[in-house]
């Protein structure tokens, strides 16, 4: 059973669905995209996503991390995240956050990308922060969906 919904964004990328799948697969190129990661490391030994495969991402403040993995790959269609550990204490705060990045084919030249959020708030701390939180994620998920296509769209 999934968290509570918490929030999506979206982008449309004028590209094929297969150009946007295949640029999405490749975790080393996390850094090249999301501005709060510098360097990944590939703990699962696999550059490729699939389900079960785990990355260290380095954040860009220079002093923390976070480890996350894919627990669901559904081919042209959905990767399904959890975070399992960071030294920030947001893993001990949202203990059950998970992200679904899902693909859409528009056309042969368009895709949108959605990226949903869901985790407990149940707790007081996270209720209170939420608002915070909320406004976080959803701006920091639309600079890296923004990333994600200029890359992809200036490789044409």
């Amino acid at each position: 059973m999934r968290p509570k919904f918490q929030s999506k964004q979206s982008v449309i990328i004028n590209a094929p669905i297969e150009k946007v799948w295949e640029f999405n697969q490749d975790l080393s190129r996390i850094s090249e995209y999301h501005p709060r990661v510098n360097k990944v490391d590939l703990i699962s030994g696999k550059q490729f996503r699939e389900a079960g495969v785990a990355y260290q991402c380095h954040l860009s403040d220079g002093k923390n991390t976070c480890i996350e993995k894919d627990i669901e790959i559904v081919p042209m269609e959905k990767i399904v995240t959890v975070f399992l550990s960071d030294t920030m204490g947001l893993t001990k705060l949202l203990p059950d956050y998970i992200v679904e990045s899902t693909l859409k084919k528009i056309d042969d030249k368009s895709t949108k990308v959605e990226i949903s959020h869901f985790y407990s708030s149940s707790k007081w701390k996270v209720w209170l922060l939420n608002f915070i939180i909320k406004r976080k994620v959803a701006r920091e998920t639309m600079d890296t969906l923004n990333a994600i296509k200029k890359s992809i769209e200036n490789e044409h």
